[in-house]
């Protein structure tokens, strides 16, 4: 069994790509079994979404920190941006898990 590295067990931590399988290819069987299989790893998209809530928080209130200790809203935006970047981010694991759990079951 081989170790992961650092960086790609940080991407797996933030990005959930490599849990879902393309239900675009192969036939009718194998979009199928693709799908039920997206289906039911759609749970852990709502731990993905929780990480990036606290992510998004935590920068949130180090811009926050920033911009009252140190009096530089310029160098906050540097904690600002990807907080509010990481707003758009749940808003797609949200749709995607919103989808995934109200999809029929496939045939």
């Amino acid at each position: 069994m081989h170790e992961l590295t650092f960086r790609t067990l940080l991407y797996r931590y933030f990005f959930f790509e490599w849990l879902f399988m393309d239900v675009n290819q192969g036939n009718l069987l194998e979009r199928s079994a693709a799908l039920r299989h997206n289906q039911s790893q759609a749970h852990w998209l709502l731990t993905y979404m929780w990480r990036w809530m606290c992510c998004a928080a935590l920068l949130y209130g180090m811009g926050g920190v920033v911009e009252i200790l140190l009096g530089a809203p310029a160098v906050s935006a540097i904690f600002y941006v990807p907080s509010a970047l990481s707003v758009s981010v749940n808003a797609v694991i949200g749709a995607a898990w919103l989808g995934l759990k109200t999809l029929s079951e496939p045939l």
